[in-house]
């Protein structure tokens, strides 16, 4: 699978344009702040249907107008292995201030917009990819979530419906502290739903972890020359299989907070080297070397799940790595690992060099 062309309208800093893409190697190039990022973010958007950024929709949306567009041509290889034939299929986003997101597909709207995700699955490798080791248990949620979201429907679906539940279930026990008093009837109308999708929602992670971690730890070792042992963990706040009593135990701290303090939407993932916590034990380049070694299984665990390779899009990322992490993508990009691959630069000179000895095509995109 690759994107043929995409048509961005008054989305963040483009007015208007069209870009034509080949299947191998895209290379963005231009000064710093002329829209790079804003062209990779353009086609996370197409594919998961919100910004790589976390941005809120309307922030999206040109200064000054009231509406967006993004519109991109899906090319499907033809699959030996899967014997899936060659086709093509259209994708158009488009929002407006105060409106429903639309998606479309063939002029076709999805009745969901959940029922696009993991249709053209995506991999982004960024300078923020570091935020993962520093920053809170949200952001490795995202990741994890996001990513088991592309591969299974099913978890996407117990996702979406498990927040809703502890939304709800917030704003509720937000109204008890309001009113001064309590509705034991109407509290437990949320319990056994959250217990349900929260349990299976946290076995899913466990499964999940199982299958990502020897790519994983596969990729780290090559980045490392083997030279320490990497792991992730689980971090739940209940016991597996003990959500029930769990969650009826914390009542009285959830009633006390306003919130619902207890759950898989409160877990977290351990990153570990060496059995020490990386953020607080790992070096710079340790801690480089993870979160490529992330991503990059990232690519292999959705390769393996879908009969097409991942989109991987990768922004900015000679500034921030060093020559060995830089060799090994190339060197990956060589091996012919990836699919259609998208690279921003503000040094075309540098990732000439860089790509000099890659057989096929390049394509330079100049801004």
């Amino acid at each position: 699978m690759y994107l043929k062309s995409l048509q961005v309208k008054q989305f963040k800093s483009y007015a208007e344009a069209q870009f034509d893409f080949i299947s191998n190697i895209n290379c963005i190039v231009g000064e710093n702040g002329i829209g790079k990022t804003n062209l990779l973010d353009a086609i996370h958007f197409l594919s998961m249907t919100k910004s790589a950024r976390s941005i809120a929709d309307p922030l999206c949306i040109q200064h000054g107008e009231e509406f967006f567009m993004i519109q991109g041509n899906f090319v499907y290889q033809k699959n030996e292995a899967s014997k899936l034939p060659a086709s093509e299929t259209q994708v158009t986003c488009a929002y407006q201030r105060g409106q429903k997101k639309s998606f479309l597909r063939d002029q076709k709207a999805y009745p969901r917009l959940a029922d696009h995700i993991g249709q053209f699955p995506v991999v982004l490798m960024d300078p923020y990819d570091t935020d993962l080791i520093r920053e809170g248990s949200e952001d490795r949620r995202r990741f994890f979530d996001g990513m088991m979201a592309q591969m299974d429907r099913g978890f996407l679906d117990n996702l979406l419906r498990y927040n809703r539940i502890v939304q709800q279930r917030n704003s509720l026990l937000k109204q008890f502290a309001e009113r001064g008093s309590i509705d034991r009837i109407q509290l437990e109308s949320y319990h056994e739903p959250m217990v349900h999708l929260g349990e299976k929602i946290a076995q899913a992670r466990v499964d999940f972890l199982l299958k990502y971690l020897p790519n994983f730890q596969l990729h780290y070792a090559k980045l490392s020359d083997d030279r320490e042992q990497v792991n992730i963990q689980m971090d739940n706040t209940f016991p597996l299989g003990d959500l029930d009593a769990s969650l009826r135990k914390a009542e009285a701290q959830d009633l006390a907070a306003q919130r619902s303090t207890l759950g898989i939407h409160k877990d977290d993932f351990i990153f570990e080297i060496n059995g020490f916590p990386l953020k607080k034990f790992g070096s710079q380049g340790q801690q480089k070397s993870f979160v490529v070694a992330l991503k990059l299984a990232q690519f292999d665990t959705l390769a393996q799940e879908h009969p097409r390779k991942p989109l991987l899009l990768l922004d900015d990322i000679f500034d921030k790595l060093d020559d060995r992490r830089i060799q090994r993508l190339v060197q990956m990009m060589a091996e012919d690992h990836f699919g259609q691959v998208f690279i921003t630069d503000a040094r075309p000179e540098r990732t000439k060099s860089l790509l000099k000895n890659l057989a096929g095509e390049i394509n330079y995109i100049s801004l």
